[in-house]
């Protein structure tokens, strides 16, 4: 991976990766090359046909901000495996110690057996989380399972069963996160009955107000909508057990919210005896800029759900919650394969490189490269928004920026074509473009992916 003064006067340079060993990214044939065209035909004879792709990429291998394709495409990743693959693809000090461990130990259970890197990194999450008082760790498998887990554990704590989430959430795909979700309807068609007691208000989307509200005369009216409406009319606060947010909002569109919001969320729990549970699998981990997502609010949640960036790609998840709320019945609750040794010490190396400098790279490359963002929107009037913190960045793709109609189709032309020119990116939301790379992105990096993304939008025009 190359990289550029600047962006290493920031950076301890032991947490970044040996440089990518060749020019990226680099097209060497029109992606779906003819291999990858052999490997997508035998997916469509035997894999389950729910997985659609946006695009035709097959993976060879990857390496720092490098995806390469079975056909000897170099692709620069700002997708990052839906914001995974939190220090680059490969990282030899995530390796390293996955090796090192498999050497020693791959798997006995921590459900029935104690083992040290499941403590070590119980530890270390306990210590770096933003949370008052005492604090205890559970790890899980996956985001899903941490979701559950939560849910599962603030009824129980609460002796209240009724969750309050919110539209343009996701939280999982299970049967009792896929009720708690409220992206895409789709994702629920015919899964019915869902789990009882769930409600869904407004998210504060403040390109999208649900008062319709302008920047100028916004108040956070939206937090009426949970207040005077569902409160006041549906549902009794003393019977809430929960209200699970997602800091930023990912799936939803990449949407930060106003800086009041969360905070006036969180009173509002501590005033009816609420769990208030941060749902930080994509926001997570360094990607905003800081390790948790909820610092930038100073946000101090009953529990935190943390997965994705947390282990580079490895399987792990987290639940952590102050000591008072994380109390089990014997036997209540447990998992198999959650905290394996494997991801644990996956998770260990990455929390050591994101605290020890991409975090703050993530920070300052992402707040650089938002700024260039917003200076393409004289150029391109497809762009009505563009927005993020650090390195989770929703560019919001709009037909008309006086009636800011989503642009769905166009959205997705752009995302093809930055690939086909060697870019990869992920949609979110209805109309958005989501860039999420590796938290080890450099300016030049950014320079790279903002010149194709430039690229891209000049060749699609409005429907």
């Amino acid at each position: 991976m190359a990289r550029d003064k600047s962006s290493q006067a920031t950076v301890n340079s032991s947490v970044m990766p040996p440089p990518y060993p060749g020019e990226y990214p680099k097209i060497v044939v029109p992606p779906p090359g003819p291999q990858a065209k052999a490997l997508i035909e035998r997916d469509r004879r035997v894999v389950s046909q729910n997985l659609t792709r946006d695009y035709d990429l097959a993976v060879k291998r990857a390496s720092g901000m490098v995806v390469e394709d079975l056909d000897g495409n170099r692709f620069l990743d700002f997708a990052a495996g839906i914001s995974t693959v939190s220090t680059g693809h490969c990282h030899p000090a995530v390796v390293k110690a996955v090796q090192e461990q498999a050497e020693e130990l791959i798997h006995i259970c921590y459900t029935d057996f104690h083992y040290a890197p499941y403590v070590d990194l119980c530890e270390m999450l306990a210590e770096s989380a933003p949370m008052s008082g005492g604090k205890r760790v559970f790890l899980t498998n996956s985001g899903a399972e941490a979701v559950e887990t939560a849910i599962k554990l603030a009824r129980m704590r609460t002796g209240r069963q009724k969750v309050i989430a919110f539209y343009g959430a996701f939280h999982g795909r299970t049967l009792g996160t896929v009720t708690l979700t409220a992206s895409k309807p789709v994702q629920r068609l015919h899964c019915g009955p869902l789990l009882p007691e769930v409600y869904h208000t407004h998210y504060c989307y403040c390109y999208r107000c649900p008062v319709n509200r302008e920047p100028d005369t916004c108040d956070v009216q939206c937090m009426d909508l949970l207040t005077d409406s569902m409160f006041h009319h549906t549902i009794p606060p003393q019977e809430v057990a929960a209200v699970l947010v997602e800091p930023i909002q990912g799936e939803g569109g990449f949407i930060p919210p106003h800086p009041e919001f969360l905070p006036r969320l969180q009173k509002l729990c501590r005033d009816n005896g609420i769990l208030l549970i941060a749902d930080e699998v994509q926001c997570g981990m360094g990607r905003t800029g800081k390790l948790f997502a909820s610092e930038h609010f100073g946000l101090d949640p009953d529990m935190f759900i943390l997965a994705k960036g947390i282990a580079s790609g490895m399987p792990i998840s987290a639940v952590i919650a102050r000591d008072d709320v994380m109390k089990w019945n014997d036997g209540s609750h447990g998992s198999t394969f959650g905290g394996n040794p494997l991801s644990c010490r996956a998770a260990l190396a990455t929390l050591e490189l994101l605290r020890g400098g991409l975090t703050e790279n993530a920070g300052r490359v992402g707040t650089r490269l938002i700024e260039k963002l917003r200076g393409l929107m004289d150029k391109h009037p497809l762009i009505g928004d563009v927005r993020g913190l650090g390195l989770m960045i929703g560019i919001e793709v709009v037909r008309d920026r006086s009636t800011r109609e989503p642009a769905t189709a166009e959205r997705e032309q752009v995302i093809v074509k930055a690939f086909e020119k060697g870019l990869l990116t992920l949609p979110c939301g209805k109309s958005t473009i989501r860039l999420s790379p590796p938290l080890i992105c450099t300016d030049e990096d950014a320079d790279k992916a903002l010149k194709i993304l430039d690229e891209a939008f000049l060749e699609v025009r409005p429907a």
